[in-house]
């Protein structure tokens, strides 16, 4: 595990949020779906807002790695046998040999980005539509946070799958 890889990996919702909902791309059209105004964001204690972003979005980066890097399951599979990690165990030589072999397989930016996309359609947008629904929210307002999230999951799986 790269942790260094999972840090910066976290910073992308905060890069792209910067981007994404600036009024010169799709801040405006949010804040109006969104009703929000920019009197309702004064006051915000954006040091403790972009700080806990940071962190869940690390939760998001390293959640990435099991989504992205299928040989993690290897591990997964093997991890109660005893000294599996002890590469002169049997299961750990097992590791071993497998990782030798195939550690490297599908582990590119383009797989990760898949993966991203994927897990975006079927894991962020049920989500972020079912609560919109109940919150009474437009389809636009899905719409504008769905996309924002597909290009994080893209970008983060991109970067984790092939660096972490």
């Amino acid at each position: 595990m790269n942790w260094i890889v999972i840090l910066l990996t976290a910073l992308v919702p905060l890069v792209t949020g910067f981007i994404w909902y600036n009024p010169k791309v799709f801040g405006n059209a949010w804040m109006q779906a969104a009703d929000m105004s920019p009197d309702k964001m004064k006051g915000a204690n954006m040091a403790m807002i972009f700080g806990l972003t940071f962190i869940l979005s690390f939760f998001l980066a390293m959640s990435m790695q099991f989504l992205t890097i299928h040989q993690l399951a290897l591990n997964s599979i093997v991890q109660n046998q005893p000294n599996f990690m002890d590469q002169t165990s049997e299961a750990g030589s097992m590791v071993k040999a497998f990782m030798d072999k195939y550690g490297t397989n599908f582990r590119t930016f383009k797989h990760g980005a898949f993966h991203g996309a994927l897990s975006s359609i079927f894991i962020v947008l049920p989500v972020l539509a079912i609560n919109a629904m109940f919150e009474r929210k437009s389809g636009k307002y899905i719409m504008i946070n769905f996309f924002y999230w597909m290009l994080n999951f893209i970008i983060m799986g991109g970067i984790i799958c092939q660096y972490a």
